[in-house]
C-alpha cells in the first residue's frame, strides 16, 4: 500500500492507493517457469502511476542517463540521480516491486562500498530491491548484500556501465569462450542469491541455456522468449526515439503524436485560437 498522498487540490500527481499488497521479492521468485513477469523502466511519478498497475516490476534504470538527461552513457550517473528518481518511482507506484540500479563506481571496489550505496539507495526511497551488473567477480558482493538484508537483481551479458571494455553494444555470446563465460557468470550471482537475472543483448540459444541453469527468474531484454519475463526502456518502446536497438519493439509512436500536437498548439497560438472562452476566467458581474 502506498504511504505516500499529495494534495489533490495543489498537484497534478495524485496517487489513489488501492488496498494491495506490492509484488514481493518472494513472488517474484515463485513466477519461475510461471506467467512471465512484466518489468519496464521508470524514472518520474506520472510515468510510474500509469505503469504500475500493469506491472509486475519497475526499474529505476540508469538508463535515464540518456533518457532524462542526454548523457552519452551511464557511466556518469550518480547515487544523487537514482535516490531522486528512486523515490519519484516509488511515490507513484502501489503495486509493482520497485528496484534501482546501483550507479557505476559505487559498488564494484568492495562488498562495503556496495552495502554502503545500496543501503542508502533504500533508505533514501523506499524501494525494495538493487540491480548490480557483472558475472561471478560479482557474486561475494551479491551474497554480501544478500545476508544484510538487501535483496539484489543481477544483470548479465551487454552491462552498459562496462561499455568501456566492451567497445560496443554489440550481442553477446557468439562465441564458444564468450558463451561459457556468460552461463558461468549467470550461475554464479543466482547462487550467490539474486531473486532475478537480466539477461541484455545475448543470442537467444545462450539466454535459453542460462533460464534453464538458474534457480531465480531471468528476465530478458534483447535474449530470449524462453526467458522468465522481459523488460525495455518505456521511452523506447513508446516510440520517443528515432533510434532503438534491434530488440526494441514500438508499440506506439508517441514521437510523433507528440510533435503533431505541439504543432497544433503552436498553431493555435499564433492564430489566437487559444485560450478561447473556455481557457479564460470571466469577469464576475
Amino acid at each position: 500500500m502506498s504511504t505516500y498522498t499529495l494534495d489533490s487540490a495543489t498537484s497534478r500527481a495524485t496517487p489513489t492507493p488501492t488496498p494491495t499488497k506490492r509484488v514481493t521479492v518472494p513472488a517474484v521468485l515463485k513466477r519461475k517457469g510461471g506467467e512471465p513477469l512484466v518489468m519496464l523502466t521508470a524514472y518520474t511519478t506520472r510515468m510510474a502511476q500509469l505503469m504500475d498497475p500493469h506491472c509486475d516490476m519497475l526499474l529505476v534504470g540508469d538508463s535515464l542517463a540518456q533518457v532524462i538527461y542526454g548523457l552519452p552513457s551511464t557511466v556518469p550517473v550518480t547515487l544523487e540521480m537514482m535516490a531522486a528518481h528512486g523515490a519519484a518511482v516509488v511515490r507513484g507506484s502501489y503495486r509493482a516491486l520497485v528496484a534501482i540500479d546501483m550507479p557505476f563506481g559505487t559498488y564494484e571496489a568492495s562488498p562495503e562500498q556496495a552495502f554502503a550505496s545500496a543501503a542508502r539507495l533504500l533508505k533514501e526511497t523506499g524501494a525494495a530491491a538493487v540491480k548490480l551488473e557483472g558475472g561471478a567477480a560479482m557474486a561475494p558482493t551479491v551474497r554480501f548484500l544478500i545476508e544484510r538484508g538487501i535483496p539484489v537483481i543481477g544483470h548479465v551479458g551487454l552491462t552498459p556501465q562496462a561499455i568501456n571494455v566492451l567497445g560496443g553494444y554489440g550481442a553477446r555470446g557468439r562465441s564458444d569462450a564468450e558463451r561459457a563465460k556468460l552461463v558461468a557468470d549467470s550461475v554464479a550471482i543466482a547462487e550467490a542469491g539474486a531473486f532475478a537475472l537480466v539477461i541484455e543483448g545475448v543470442v537467444e540459444p545462450i539466454a535459453a541455456e542460462i533460464t534453464q541453469k538458474v534457480a531465480c527468474p531471468t528476465i530478458g531484454i534483447g535474449a530470449s522468449t524462453t526467458c522468465d519475463g522481459q523488460v525495455l526502456v518505456t521511452e523506447d518502446m513508446l516510440g520517443l526515439f528515432e533510434r532503438t536497438p534491434k530488440f526494441v519493439k514500438k508499440f506506439d509512436d508517441l514521437a510523433g503524436r507528440i510533435s503533431a500536437a505541439v504543432e497544433t498548439y503552436a498553431a493555435d497560438v499564433r492564430s489566437r485560437a487559444f485560450p478561447g472562452p473556455d481557457q479564460v476566467y470571466a469577469a464576475r458581474d
